[in-house]
């Protein structure tokens, strides 16, 4: 299993129960980033380790290589002493270990073929991590702003807003009324300046007189 399924799992049981518990979209955010830094320390620590099982098995396949190199020696040995059976019991013994070689290079293939996995993995993982990283601010603004929106039509679909508004226009009403009593007080009365106004204007005709008969006393 990779470390993605595995990854996806831990992620998808604890969203299951985000959901469940109907929490917000910015505690999720962070958890899956929590989950995601996670897996990313526990694969360096399974790298890690893999590095290490490698390392001890190329000592092992260089240690098996000289046993082979010594027991080919040890057979041209034993027939420069015209000792065949040594000879012969030599070249067992070195098939043994170039036997033991081939299967710890085996063995050893497969460690660097996990090795690349686990490294294509971590790299995968540290870029979906960055763009985590980079998109969750965004995120929390839009569920900030989307709450605070909410909120607001909340406010303004509410009746304490008509009720509001209604008392409002009671007021003015009320004032309306008021100032209409003031008015009509003052109806039939001049003031100081409407007194002026009608003097000027009374004065203004009595021009206007006097130069009408002025023209009609010309005519005669």
């Amino acid at each position: 299993m990779g470390i993605f399924s595995r990854f996806a799992d831990i992620v998808n049981s604890n969203i299951n129960a985000i959901l469940d518990k109907a929490e917000d979209p910015e505690k999720m955010v962070r958890l899956i980033i929590q989950e995601m830094e996670d897996t990313l320390v526990e694969v360096r620590s399974t790298s890690a380790k893999t590095l290490a099982e490698k390392k001890e098995l190329v000592r092992r396949v260089e240690t098996l290589k000289a046993q082979v190199s010594e027991w080919q020696d040890k057979a041209e040995l034993a027939l420069s002493k015209d000792r065949d059976d040594l000879a012969r019991a030599a070249l067992l013994e070195k098939q043994k270990s170039a036997d033991a070689v081939a299967a710890v290079e085996s063995e050893l293939s497969h460690v660097e073929s996990h090795i690349e996995k686990l490294q294509q993995e971590v790299s995968t993982l540290q870029e979906k991590l960055a763009d985590a990283k980079a998109r969750q601010k965004a995120i929390i603004l839009r569920q900030r702003s989307a709450e605070s929106r909410l909120e607001v039509k909340k406010a303004l679909d509410s009746s304490k807003v008509e009720d509001a508004l209604n008392r409002f226009e009671r007021y003015e009403t009320k004032i309306d009324g008021l100032e209409s009593q003031v008015e009509s007080y003052d109806l039939g009365k001049k003031s100081l300046s409407d007194e002026i106004a009608d003097l000027q204007q009374s004065e203004k005709v009595d021009d206007e007189l006097a130069e009408l008969k002025k023209k009609l006393a010309e005519k005669k």
